[in-house]
């Protein structure tokens, strides 16, 4: 929780006064010579690695009077930092300044319904509500891509920031569709400076934090697309570029365009594709990776069941994809419920078991953590510190060795 409250600051002996977040408080000092709520904290704690998820700069009276050089608050005209003092970890992405905490939101599902790859019918409202409860429990990111829901993911998103101090906002693109909701892939440079700038309306944001390649399609036209973006970070329209779903000789030939900031790929406890080549490479190569999907779509959070399944509505992907059929699904959620023992003794859910195992390899800076409301917040935030024991990832790798002896692993 923030250390001090707005009271503590004396707002009622000074009634001109203004609450100022994140990089407009950056900017506010740094154009007055003040010392910014980063550096506060810094000297405050020690703390020089940036560790801080927010900062908020209190100031009343802004209308101070340069002294000897250096902007000054009189009694009537002072201004202080207050921090959040979560100790939350964060890890660099990448080549990027972004310090990102172990969770970031995932926007798919916040598409709503109607789409060919929809997680079902969803409630803007219920969206809303998890973004502002996620943001309030300390995460400082969110991942969405104009295909989510045809664009309704990135609105929702902008209005659940409206009014808010802004979390880095990370976007793909790379997937377009017409007027009939039809999915097509384009990598042409024309097609993706049209995607950028319906992202930045929707987002209603003036810079995209992370730009991403959705995927790497058409192939002959990667590197196309990834010098585009790259012309796109030049020109100020994003601040850093990555790519998703890319394997490893992909990689090498973006590389060979311009530098990769980071890589986002599926990675789960039943999606372990990744381990052998790209990981390797990325880690080699100092491209942050944050992965999506670390629950498997939900189905290791602990809540998924067969009759759940069976209840899919007809327009939720995963209810057409193996790992929710047989002869999958009874060993998943099989996988399920040893992840809800290990949780037990933590007085953690399988989903937070699900996400930490993903976290504890080396070359992951960060997990997206799908979201639909503030009630499934609270069942997947404890990721963000708890860790997994040697042995407890030996026992959930004793379980998947048998998995693959009998055939049905995800």
């Amino acid at each position: 929780m923030l250390r001090d409250s707005v009271s503590g600051f004396g707002l009622t002996a000074f009634p001109h006064s203004a609450v100022i977040h994140d990089d407009r408080a950056e900017l506010f000092c740094e154009e007055r010579n003040l010392r910014t709520p980063a550096e506060t904290y810094a000297a405050e704690t020690g703390d020089q690695q940036n560790r801080v998820a927010r900062a908020v700069l209190l100031v009343i009276n802004v209308d101070a009077v340069d002294v000897g050089g250096r902007q000054r608050f009189t009694s009537r005209q002072s201004y202080a930092c207050r921090y959040d003092d979560r100790d939350m970890q964060t890890k660099k992405l990448g080549n990027s300044d972004m310090y990102l905490t172990p969770l970031g939101i995932g926007a798919w599902a916040m598409g709503g319904g109607g789409w060919a790859f929809a997680w079902g019918p969803q409630d803007d409202n219920e969206s809303i509500a998890a973004i502002h409860a996620a943001l309030d429990a300390g995460l400082t990111w969110i991942d969405t891509a104009a295909i989510y829901g045809l664009g309704h993911s990135e609105e929702v998103v902008a209005r659940a920031l409206r009014g808010r101090s802004k979390p880095f906002v990370f976007t793909k693109c790379a997937r377009i569709w017409n007027e009939r909701g039809e999915i097509g892939k384009s990598l042409k440079a024309d097609s993706i400076r049209r995607e950028v700038e319906a992202s930045l309306r929707r987002l209603q944001v003036d810079v995209i934090d992370l730009y991403q390649i959705h995927w790497p399609e058409p192939d002959e036209d990667l590197e196309e697309g990834w010098a585009t973006l790259a012309k796109l970070k030049q020109e100020g329209k994003v601040r850093w570029i990555g790519v998703s779903n890319f394997n490893a000789a992909q990689l090498r030939r973006a590389q060979a365009v311009a530098p990769i900031t980071s890589l986002q790929p599926p990675y789960s406890i039943l999606s372990r594709g990744i381990e052998e080549q790209v990981l390797p490479y990325t880690h080699a190569q100092g491209i942050g990776v944050i992965v999506y999907s670390p629950m498997k779509s939900g189905l290791l959070s602990g809540a998924m069941t067969r009759a759940r399944v069976a209840a899919m509505p007809e327009d939720d992907f995963r209810r057409r994809t193996a790992p929710f059929q047989e002869p999958q699904l009874t060993r998943n959620l099989e996988l399920a419920e040893l992840l809800r023992g290990i949780g037990a003794r933590h007085g953690r859910t399988a989903g937070e078991v699900a996400i930490a195992w993903t976290l504890h390899h080396p070359a992951v800076t960060a997990a997206i953590v799908g979201m639909r409301s503030a009630r499934q917040v609270e069942g997947v935030i404890g990721a963000a510190e708890f860790r997994l024991s040697p042995r407890e990832i030996e026992e959930i790798e004793a379980f998947m060795q048998g998995a693959v002896r009998v055939g049905t692993a995800g």
